[in-house]
């Protein structure tokens, strides 16, 4: 049954604050004005060795006014929920305005640029229908903030002491993050929502010590974070005793293999492990304010430029990826962003040509190209929407081929799964990934792991060497609660969706050996 948005979020005075604010920049010449008001929940509970080592539980309540005055940005919040600190919240918002047009024509007469033809020019905002009195609550079942902190313990406990029952498992960690969040918008458009977000993420991770030699590693679970609530840990979208079973097995087997020969090898990626490169270097890389250069200073720009839309070979033929804020129970799914712009997908790269970018309503009016796709959004009632990245995924081939198949098809190569860690350059062009398991494939065959690898690769070689995509039944939704961006920053979920894909000739490092140099 879907749920409605909680009664203690809507007998709040929203209208009440949204109309005293907007009536004031109203009143001070504002060209556009919106309000935030939002209640972010955000709790986590952490175990080590089956025991205790943590919690947290945090509430956020606060509103924010942004408004265009004079071609120029002004924001501001507050926590004070009267209409008259919402009214002066509204005028301090413009007078940020004010003066980010008095610093922004002195920096353009500086260096001599024409009012309206640089990124100093005016804010003006790309047209979208006005969404009246709309209400969106995402897809989950049992929130988890209703399940009493003894029960979330106890079931992480219990799946703690059965990993160290195991043979070879010396430690465990166990944690829990839920954030339920609750978000109210209007403009001067007339468009006003109503949002309520619940996403859980759950994550064991067994640590086996060689106690002769003190050699040491470990295995993590593969299971993703999602736009789901505690059903997610109880048999929903997860078989969690068949995952804890296994991971005793695959850790002591990694104990043992032996380190792997670098060279060219025939990859087959899992979605456990190929979300994390498409959220990097397809993510990241198809955020059109980076490719404009926009967004530099934090983790830089891209090797996507605006200048190579429609003209770019991303990779293969057969390499699909959408931006999707409606995908089921996706971490970046909504019902409409902080700009009020109607949830979308649309394609990024199709049939292996950059074809799309992410865009909020400034840059799809300043680019022209029309729409926004919804893309604006902020993580906490403090902070200002910046553009943020979609649920960004692959897509399948239909009627494709199982994992098994495409592991099938490889004489001598690595099947790679679970992320672990990564690295990129600032344009999301040069890069390398490890994950939390490799498996030797010879003949077709899984041959034993391997440890210490890494795959290195440009983005477009990557992507280009990818021969086939597995069909829809390999098709997992990954993701991360911790995409940083914008300064100050700021932290976004998002999902990515994939099938296992096979890729031919890529570059594989010994981990160790590159450490050693």
């Amino acid at each position: 049954m879907p749920h409605s948005i909680d009664a203690a979020f809507t007998t709040l005075p929203l209208r009440a604050l949204a109309d005293a604010a907007l009536a004031r920049a109203r009143a001070l010449g504002a060209e556009h004005a919106d309000f935030r008001l939002e209640r972010v929940r955000s709790a986590s509970w952490r175990l080590r060795d089956a025991k205790p080592a943590g919690s947290s539980d945090a509430t956020d309540l606060g509103y924010a006014v942004r408004v265009v005055h004079g071609g120029a940005w002004g924001f501001a919040s507050g926590v004070d929920l009267s209409m008259d600190a919402a009214a002066k919240v509204a005028s301090q918002a413009v007078e940020m305005a004010k003066l980010s047009a008095r610093v922004i024509a002195a920096a353009g007469s500086d260096v001599g640029v024409p009012p309206g033809r640089s990124p100093w020019g005016r804010v003006e905002l790309a047209e979208e229908p006005v969404h009246a009195d709309r209400t969106w609550v995402s897809s989950y079942e049992i929130d988890p903030f209703t399940v009493a902190d003894a029960e979330k313990g106890a079931l992480l406990a219990d799946w703690s002491a059965r990993l160290l029952r195991a043979d070879g498992v010396a430690h465990v960690d166990a944690s829990l993050m839920a954030v339920h969040e609750n978000k109210f918008y209007a403009d001067t458009a007339g468009t006003v929502t109503t949002q309520q977000r619940v996403r859980v993420h759950p994550q064991l991770t067994a640590v086996a010590v060689d106690a002769t030699t003190g050699e040491f590693d470990s295995m993590r679970t593969i299971a993703p974070p999602v736009g789901r609530g505690w059903e997610y840990l109880t048999g929903t979208g997860w078989d969690w005793d068949a995952e804890l079973e296994r991971l005793p097995g695959l850790l002591a087997e990694k104990m043992r293999a032996p380190s792997v020969e670098p060279g060219g090898y025939d990859l087959v990626v899992d979605p456990s492990n190929l979300w994390l490169t498409i959220h990097e270097s397809i993510g990241h890389a198809t955020e059109l304010d980076r490719a404009l250069g926009y967004e530099a200073a934090y983790a830089g720009t891209s090797f996507a430029t605006f200048d190579q839309l429609g003209k770019l070979a991303y990779g293969s033929s057969i390499m699909n990826v959408t931006g999707d804020r409606t995908a089921e129970h996706g971490l970046a799914t909504i019902g409409y962003d902080d700009e009020g712009v109607a949830a979308q997908s649309w394609d990024l790269v199709r049939d292996g040509r950059l074809v799309g970018y992410q865009l909020d309503r400034r840059i799809a009016r300043l680019t022209g190209l029309g729409r926004s796709n919804g893309c604006a959004f902020a993580d906490s009632p403090g902070h200002v929407p910046v553009q943020r990245m979609a649920n960004v995924s692959l897509a399948p081939e239909p009627g494709g081929l199982s994992t098994e198949d495409l592991i099938g098809g490889v004489e001598r190569g690595i099947y790679v799964v679970g992320d672990r860690s990564w690295s990129i350059d600032m344009q999301r062009y040069n890069f390398q990934f490890t994950g939390q398991r490799f498996f030797r494939i010879e003949n077709g065959r899984l041959a034993g792991q391997l440890r210490d690898v890494a795959y290195q690769a440009t983005t477009t070689d990557f992507w280009g060497s990818m021969e086939k995509v597995g069909g829809p039944q390999t098709y997992v939704l990954g993701g991360a609660f911790n995409c940083g961006k914008a300064q100050p920053g700021q932290v976004a979920a998002v999902s990515h969706g994939c099938p296992s894909a096979l890729f031919r000739g890529v570059n594989i490092l010994n981990t160790t050996q590159e450490a050693g140099r």
